[in-house]
Protein backbone atom coordinates (compact mmCIF):
# COMPACT_ATOMS: atom_id res chain seq x y z
CA UNK A 1 0.00 0.00 0.00
CA UNK A 2 1.48 3.28 -1.12
CA UNK A 3 2.45 6.16 1.50
CA UNK A 4 0.71 9.43 1.65
CA UNK A 5 3.04 12.42 2.06
CA UNK A 6 2.31 16.26 2.54
CA UNK A 7 3.05 16.50 -1.42
CA UNK A 8 -0.07 13.82 -2.41
CA UNK A 9 -2.85 15.32 -4.44
CA UNK A 10 -5.25 12.95 -6.04
CA UNK A 11 -8.10 13.52 -8.50
CA UNK A 12 -11.31 12.62 -8.72
CA UNK A 13 -13.58 13.19 -11.92
CA UNK A 14 -17.28 12.53 -12.08
CA UNK A 15 -20.34 14.75 -14.04
CA UNK A 16 -22.82 16.62 -11.90
CA UNK A 17 -25.99 14.29 -11.54
CA UNK A 18 -29.66 16.28 -11.52
CA UNK A 19 -30.70 15.10 -8.02
CA UNK A 20 -27.62 17.69 -6.57
CA UNK A 21 -28.84 20.71 -8.30
CA UNK A 22 -31.72 23.47 -6.55
CA UNK A 23 -33.94 25.31 -8.42
CA UNK A 24 -31.92 27.68 -9.73
CA UNK A 25 -30.17 24.41 -11.95
CA UNK A 26 -26.76 25.22 -10.36
CA UNK A 27 -25.46 22.28 -7.72
CA UNK A 28 -26.80 23.24 -4.32
CA UNK A 29 -24.17 24.30 -2.13
CA UNK A 30 -24.06 21.41 0.36
CA UNK A 31 -23.97 18.54 -2.62
CA UNK A 32 -19.79 20.01 -2.12
CA UNK A 33 -19.98 18.32 1.26
CA UNK A 34 -20.95 15.21 -0.75
CA UNK A 35 -17.99 15.63 -3.25
CA UNK A 36 -15.64 16.11 -0.32
CA UNK A 37 -16.59 13.08 0.50
CA UNK A 38 -16.29 11.16 -2.55
CA UNK A 39 -12.62 12.94 -3.06
CA UNK A 40 -11.54 11.62 0.66
CA UNK A 41 -12.84 7.96 -0.65
CA UNK A 42 -11.22 8.01 -3.60
CA UNK A 43 -8.33 9.18 -2.70
CA UNK A 44 -8.45 6.73 0.15
CA UNK A 45 -9.03 3.77 -2.50
CA UNK A 46 -5.83 5.47 -4.70
CA UNK A 47 -3.91 4.63 -2.05
CA UNK A 48 -4.72 1.57 -1.29
CA UNK A 49 -7.00 1.14 1.11
CA UNK A 50 -10.87 2.19 2.11
CA UNK A 51 -12.76 3.84 4.82
CA UNK A 52 -14.66 0.40 5.37
CA UNK A 53 -11.33 -1.15 6.41
CA UNK A 54 -10.94 1.44 9.07
CA UNK A 55 -14.28 0.66 10.36
CA UNK A 56 -13.87 -3.11 9.83
CA UNK A 57 -10.47 -2.36 11.92
CA UNK A 58 -12.70 -0.88 14.85
CA UNK A 59 -12.29 2.56 13.87
CA UNK A 60 -13.50 5.50 13.27
CA UNK A 61 -12.51 8.93 11.63
CA UNK A 62 -16.28 11.35 12.13
CA UNK A 63 -15.79 14.97 10.71
CA UNK A 64 -15.64 17.20 13.82
CA UNK A 65 -15.56 20.60 10.96
CA UNK A 66 -15.82 21.50 8.05
CA UNK A 67 -15.10 24.86 5.93
CA UNK A 68 -15.99 25.38 2.26
CA UNK A 69 -15.45 28.70 0.03
CA UNK A 70 -17.40 28.95 -2.77
CA UNK A 71 -15.83 30.98 -5.67
CA UNK A 72 -18.24 29.51 -9.14
CA UNK A 73 -20.77 26.91 -9.61
CA UNK A 74 -21.79 23.91 -11.71
CA UNK A 75 -24.54 22.76 -13.45
CA UNK A 76 -26.02 19.69 -14.56
CA UNK A 77 -23.95 17.61 -16.99
CA UNK A 78 -21.20 19.71 -15.93
CA UNK A 79 -17.63 17.55 -15.06
CA UNK A 80 -16.10 18.33 -11.74
CA UNK A 81 -12.86 17.22 -10.33
CA UNK A 82 -11.93 17.08 -6.64
CA UNK A 83 -8.16 17.33 -6.03
CA UNK A 84 -7.61 15.71 -2.80
CA UNK A 85 -4.82 15.79 -0.24
CA UNK A 86 -3.97 15.47 3.17
CA UNK A 87 -2.60 18.95 4.96
CA UNK A 88 -2.45 17.92 8.76
CA UNK A 89 -2.12 14.79 9.73
CA UNK A 90 -1.87 14.58 13.73
CA UNK A 91 -1.45 11.84 16.45
CA UNK A 92 -5.45 11.54 16.82
CA UNK A 93 -6.51 13.86 13.67
CA UNK A 94 -6.23 15.03 10.40
CA UNK A 95 -7.25 16.88 8.12
CA UNK A 96 -8.11 16.75 4.36
CA UNK A 97 -7.96 19.38 1.83
CA UNK A 98 -10.16 20.21 -0.91
CA UNK A 99 -10.31 21.78 -4.67
CA UNK A 100 -13.40 21.84 -6.70
CA UNK A 101 -12.51 22.57 -10.30
CA UNK A 102 -13.58 22.89 -13.55
CA UNK A 103 -11.61 20.15 -15.54
CA UNK A 104 -11.74 21.96 -18.57
CA UNK A 105 -10.48 25.59 -17.56
CA UNK A 106 -8.64 24.28 -14.36
CA UNK A 107 -10.99 27.17 -12.65
CA UNK A 108 -11.32 26.91 -8.90
CA UNK A 109 -15.03 26.56 -7.80
CA UNK A 110 -15.11 25.66 -4.47
CA UNK A 111 -12.34 25.40 -1.99
CA UNK A 112 -12.00 23.85 1.64
CA UNK A 113 -10.95 21.38 4.50
CA UNK A 114 -12.81 18.52 6.37
CA UNK A 115 -11.01 17.80 10.01
CA UNK A 116 -11.90 14.13 10.89
CA UNK A 117 -10.45 12.62 14.56
CA UNK A 118 -9.46 9.02 15.39
CA UNK A 119 -12.13 7.11 17.68
CA UNK A 120 -12.80 3.66 18.30
CA UNK A 121 -16.27 1.89 18.21
CA UNK A 122 -17.50 3.17 21.05
CA UNK A 123 -16.44 6.99 19.70
CA UNK A 124 -13.83 8.02 22.38
CA UNK A 125 -10.74 9.76 21.12
CA UNK A 126 -7.44 7.71 20.18
CA UNK A 127 -4.72 7.60 18.59
CA UNK A 128 -3.95 6.93 15.01
CA UNK A 129 -3.88 3.07 15.29
CA UNK A 130 -0.08 1.76 13.85
CA UNK A 131 -2.04 -0.05 10.86
CA UNK A 132 -3.04 3.24 9.38
CA UNK A 133 -0.06 5.36 10.54
CA UNK A 134 1.87 4.45 6.69
CA UNK A 135 -1.44 5.19 4.97
CA UNK A 136 -2.01 8.39 6.49
CA UNK A 137 1.66 8.94 6.15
Amino acid sequence: MPDSSPDTVLETQFPVRYAETDAMGVVHHANYLVYFEEGRSQYMRDLGSDYAEIEASGYQLPVTEAQLRYVGSRRYGDKIRVRTWIEENLSRRVTFRYEVVDPDSGSVLVTGYTRHVWTDAAGRVTRVPESWKRVFG
